[in-house]
């Protein structure tokens, strides 16, 4: 596997298996955020979530993901999470950083950063929490360890940013990704929209 395939498939999931649930979820209330789970041995689909805050705010797309696999899988065909590669849209908060390392996995890739999140999708909070709960992010402190004991993060912009490829094949993988970011923004404007949802939490 080559960072170039690895990539292209994690975009592809976004695109092909994340989007369309999130299209669904936003019409209930719900975020924007959404998740999955590949096999890293052929980098199969083995499931992909999305946002469900409304039913319960700690359903955010990484803890569901991670939910709806235990609740739907054979207990004995659970793959081992050291097997597995962990995709978030949007990098993790808190609660999922957390989720995504008592469920044992060593990795997780995501496409948004929190800073992205606060200043495209009008969602400060994962910045907000680590500050103020955690006191990070202040001295030159990071918000979190992307690389520790328990897992790895990747941020799919700079990785593809960092490729050591030729100009013409990183613009069709930034082409490529600059279509998702749209798909995105209107998913968030018409979330944004719609006076008529359920307020899930205030801050």
């Amino acid at each position: 596997m080559n960072t170039i395939e690895l990539i292209n498939r994690l975009l592809a999931i976004i695109e092909l298996d994340i989007i369309p649930k999130t299209r669904d979820c936003i019409t209930r209330g719900n975020g924007i955020f959404g998740a999955a789970i590949l096999k890293k041995s052929d980098l199969s689909l083995i499931i992909a979530e999305v946002n469900n805050e409304v039913d319960n705010p700690i359903w955010h797309g990484e803890v569901n993901v991670i939910k709806k696999l235990w609740e739907t899988t054979d207990r004995s065909n659970v793959p081992d999470p050291k097997d597995c590669i962990f995709l978030s849209t949007h990098e993790p908060c808190s609660l999922c950083l957390s989720a995504i390392t008592w469920s044992g996995y060593d990795n997780f890739y995501y496409l948004f950063s929190y800073e992205d999140s606060r200043d495209r999708f009008n969602m400060p909070y994962d910045i907000q929490i680590l500050k103020e709960v955690f006191g990070n992010g202040e001295d030159n402190r990071p918000l979190y360890n992307r690389k520790n004991e328990f897992w790895n993060s990747y941020n799919i912009q700079e990785m593809i940013k960092d490729l050591d490829v030729s100009d013409h094949d990183r613009q069709t993988l930034l082409n490529r990704m600059n279509d998702i970011i749209d798909q995105y923004t209107i998913l968030s404007d018409t979330y944004e929209a719609d006076t008529s949802k359920p307020v899930v939490y205030k801050f």
